[in-house]
């Protein structure tokens, strides 16, 4: 299998959820347990020999990878989640989308036992939600962010310029 298997199993969905959006769908990848298996295991490969000790997991979609990755990695997962998800004390960052903005949070001792992590998520636009992401991370102190992962990065929307402007390490498997 290769990489290009899964570039062409992602299903363009125009116009979602608003007009001059292509939605990229990736349930066509994780319904079929070959393609979602390779996924994760190439996902892994940049962060196979780093000490991780939890991979941050964007909702909704970098919940499946990132679970998926820290499993593998022997690391904690920990999620980032919409406003009002979380039950106790938390962290926000705002941030904007490419078709609106909102909110991340994370738990206030989420990452207190942990001092190398990695942000995944399933696909990387403008960069926003990611960012916001690492903003969150800045709000423990001195952790080390070793990079952020990402099953599909949209280059000309200018967010993996952003993130690497940061001095984040970028890793996508695949482009569009």
């Amino acid at each position: 299998m290769k990489t290009e298997d899964l570039k062409n199993s992602v299903r363009a969905i125009p116009d979602y959820p608003k007009p001059g959006i292509n939605f990229r769908d990736i349930t066509t990848v994780l319904s079929d347990k070959r393609l979602f298996q390779f996924m994760i295991n190439q996902m892994c490969i940049p962060w196979e020999n780093q000490s991780i000790d939890a991979v941050l997991g964007i909702e909704s979609r970098g919940f499946i990878m990132g679970s998926a990755i820290a499993y593998k990695l022997n690391a904690a997962f920990v999620p980032l989640r919409k406003p009002d998800k979380l039950p106790y004390k938390t962290f926000s960052a705002a941030y904007d989308l490419e078709y609106g903005s909102t909110e991340m949070h994370i738990h206030t001792d989420a990452l207190d036992n942990f001092q190398n992590v990695i942000i995944i998520d399933d696909l990387l636009a403008t960069g926003g939600t990611a960012l916001a992401a690492a903003k969150l991370i800045e709000k423990f102190g001195k952790k080390n962010i070793l990079g952020a992962g990402f099953f599909i990065d949209l280059p000309s929307l200018g967010g993996s310029a952003l993130l690497r402007e940061k001095n984040i390490t970028v890793h996508a498997l695949i482009e569009f």
